[in-house]
């Protein structure tokens, strides 16, 4: 859905707006194992004092996707145990996240469920990945930025939605190698227990 004039002010006037009180959630991204060097360099933020209108995210994390023109969406991530776990801007539909990846990337790209596991692909690990925002966000034109990679790691959650998932792409493309997570697992509490290497062994394998 292309964003008016408008929408794109607004986005990048929220965005620099609440990156001002990362700070406020350095001790949630250690706990992640993403740095306040990195969390900056994608301008993360926090909702400390919202613009109108986004009242009812109030304490989360933003979460802003960056493409090469600017600001296209925000997700908010709670940072605790509140519920819903994430939610969107109203009236925006979903993108993947971390699109700048596609452009950084070589003959592989790797695709995983969320924008942390994506964080943590590419920043902690030098995997290039693009995020989608649940197994079941999936569309069909996402399949035109990656139909160029020789290779497409599919990093499914382990859980049976996440194996889903996987199954799907891997009909999708033909250059699909899925690395299936444990059962209860995903990308970021694998690093978190692993390190880095336990995603780079299987790339390079």
């Amino acid at each position: 859905m292309k964003l008016s004039r408008s929408q794109k002010v607004l986005l990048e006037k929220a965005t620099s707006h609440y990156e001002q009180h990362l700070p406020l959630a350095e001790e949630y991204l250690t706990r992640r194992g993403i740095s306040l060097a990195v969390a900056q360099a994608i301008r993360l933020g926090v909702v400390v004092d919202p613009l109108a209108g986004q009242e009812q995210f109030i304490n989360r994390l933003a979460i802003p996707y960056l493409t090469p023109t600017g600001v296209v969406d925000i997700r908010f991530r709670s940072m605790g145990p509140e519920e819903p776990k994430y939610m969107g801007m109203p009236g925006t539909s979903t993108r993947l996240y971390n699109v700048n990846a596609l452009h950084m990337a070589g003959n592989f790209i790797a695709v995983c469920e969320g924008e942390i596991d994506a964080i943590t692909l590419s920043y902690s690990c030098g995997i290039p990945a693009v995020g989608v925002p649940g197994a079941n966000a999936w569309k069909p034109h996402y399949g035109r930025l990656l139909a160029d990679f020789e290779t497409i790691y599919v990093f499914a959650d382990g859980d049976q939605p996440g194996s889903d998932f996987a199954k799907s792409l891997s009909k999708e493309f033909n250059s699909v190698i899925i690395m299936q997570m444990p059962e209860g697992e995903d990308v970021n509490s694998m690093f978190l227990r692993n390190g880095s290497s336990y995603f780079t062994e299987k790339i390079a394998a």
